[in-house]
C-alpha cells in the first residue's frame, strides 16, 4: 500500500507530501491489543514509522507522545503531524494520548492538529490565539 502511493506521485512536478499514521492517538494499549496488536503504542508507532520510511515516506501522523522518539528516528527532514493537542484545562475527550501545543512542539511535532479545543470552544477565535500564543512561547523559549 506505502508503494503504491510513493508510485502515484511518480512523474509529478510538485508531488504533495505523504503521510503515513502510526497508531492512532485515542488507541491505548488494550484498544491495540483488542486489534491483534500485542505491542504497546509507542513501539508499535516505532515499527509502523521504520516500514514507512523503508518505503520512502518522510511525513507520519503520531501522538506528541511518540514524537521525540520518532524525531530520533527520521530525523531533522522527517515530517511529524500530531492531533491530540489539548490546551491546559481542556476536555481530553476519546483522546488517550495528548500533549499541550507547546509540549508537542518540544517533543518534535512538525505541524500540530487541533479540533475541538477551538471548534467547540465558547470563542473559537480566543481559543485559537491562546493555542498560538502558548506555540510561540514554546518556540521562543526553547530555542526551536
Amino acid at each position: 500500500m506505502l508503494a503504491a502511493a510513493r508510485g502515484a506521485l511518480e512523474g509529478l512536478t510538485d508531488p504533495p507530501e505523504l503521510l503515513a499514521v502510526s497508531v492512532l492517538t485515542s488507541m491505548d494499549r488494550r484498544q491495540l491489543e483488542a486489534t491483534g496488536v500485542e505491542r504497546d503504542p509507542a513501539t508499535q508507532a516505532e515499527l509502523l514509522v521504520r516500514i514507512g520510511m523503508d518505503a520512502g515516506f518522510r511525513g507520519f501522523v503520531c501522538s506528541p507522545e511518540e514524537a521525540a522518539t520518532l524525531r530520533a528516528i527520521t530525523g531533522p527532514e522527517g515530517v511529524l503531524v500530531t492531533p491530540g493537542i489539548r490546551p491546559s484545562g481542556s476536555a481530553v475527550g476519546d483522546q488517550t494520548r495528548i500533549a499541550t501545543p507547546g509540549e508537542a512542539l518540544r517533543m518534535g511535532a512538525s505541524y500540530l492538529v487541533v479540533g475541538r479545543p477551538i471548534n467547540k470552544a465558547k470563542d473559537p477565535a480566543e481559543a485559537a490565539a491562546g493555542i498560538l500564543k502558548e506555540m510561540a512561547e514554546a518556540i521562543e523559549n526553547s530555542g526551536i
